[in-house]
């Protein structure tokens, strides 16, 4: 078996997350090649939009962010950013959206603001962008991170993008749209259960549920079926290696 990296397994795991006929959100990094390998794998109809507003890009290269022109050269279309958040993302026409965060907790809660209190806080971080609207509107959004206890403490220090806020009901009844599907990380796969919490779904290879829970800042459910997680396959690998990141700017 080829041997492979806990990112490219991670971006495995993500592309499989994506479906023929969706219709992504995409960011730069681990998301976009992710997405990137979906469409030249199982997924070739799979449109994606990124936030400066190019519709159904098909990049020939790897873009280094999210206005890179080889972004526009192959799209369908090129609207203003305004119009593809007002058009796609809040009319609800956008399936999946890619999000990531310092903390993300139970209930797949993001804080990408601040640590600590947000009036005298340890760190001040960057803030929502466009995280806060695509976790509201997308119908499912999935969670790319590393697994370290720091970044999954049992509630986030602010709420940037909601997850099941304090459970499925919760996020009804505020009127968003859709809510976190997976969590994604170097260690395994977690989803949410009906109460809108998270449990831990797969591991991956050589990693122990014990690890997990070591690495996690509650009593995190365990599925009723844990599975390990499937490797990257040889073809896989091969794409990012040799088509989506040949320079390791993201894998390296």
């Amino acid at each position: 078996m080829t041997d492979y990296t806990d990112t490219e397994l991670m971006i495995s795991r993500a592309s499989q997350e994506l479906q023929n006929d969706d219709t992504t959100l995409v960011g730069v990094g681990i998301p976009n090649l992710a997405c990137n390998l979906a469409k030249r794998t199982h997924a070739p109809d799979l449109e994606m939009i990124y936030e400066s507003g190019t519709i159904d890009s098909n990049p020939s290269k790897l873009p280094l962010s999210i206005g890179d022109p080889v972004l526009a050269s192959n799209a369908k279309s090129i609207v203003p950013m305004v119009h593809g958040f007002g058009y796609y993302l809040q009319a609800g026409r956008i399936d999946v959206g890619f999000l990531g965060g310092a903390q993300i907790d139970r209930f797949g809660n993001i804080n990408s603001t601040v640590i600590g209190d947000y009036e005298d806080p340890i760190v001040r971080l960057p803030g929502s962008g466009g995280a806060c609207e695509i976790a509201s509107n997308t119908r499912r959004t999935i969670i790319i991170t590393p697994h370290v206890e720091r970044r999954f403490p049992e509630e986030v220090d602010f709420v940037t993008s909601p997850g099941y806020v304090g459970g499925r009901e919760n996020r009804k009844e505020l009127g968003l749209r859709g809510g976190p599907d997976a969590v994604i990380t170097d260690m395994g796969v977690m989803r949410f259960d009906d109460d809108g919490e998270m449990y831990l779904n797969s591991i991956h290879p050589g990693v122990t549920e014990g690890a997990v829970q070591a690495a996690t800042g509650w009593d995190l459910r365990i599925g009723d079926e844990v599975t390990e997680t499937p490797p990257p396959t040889e073809k896989e690998i091969e794409l990012i290696r040799h088509d989506l990141d040949p320079d390791g700017v993201y894998t390296g």
